[in-house]
């Protein structure tokens, strides 16, 4: 995979060290940017996309 990318909130006062994620039309890879050249793991883009969901509704509760 060659498509991958940080988060908006990785920068230089983080260190530029985060997760990066890379799609597919079937998975969703993610690996540690310190670390790229390691094993990335992959997930179904349907559960991945289940757990940012999920993420978002823990971060605003009530939501």
């Amino acid at each position: 995979m060659d498509n991958w990318r940080k988060s908006s909130y990785s920068g230089p006062g983080d260190g530029n060290e985060c997760v990066e994620i890379a799609n597919t039309p079937t998975h969703v890879a993610v690996r540690d940017s310190k670390t790229p050249t390691r094993a990335p793991l992959a997930f179904p883009a349907p559960a991945f996309a289940a757990f940012l969901e999920a993420l978002k509704k823990d971060s605003y509760p009530g939501s």
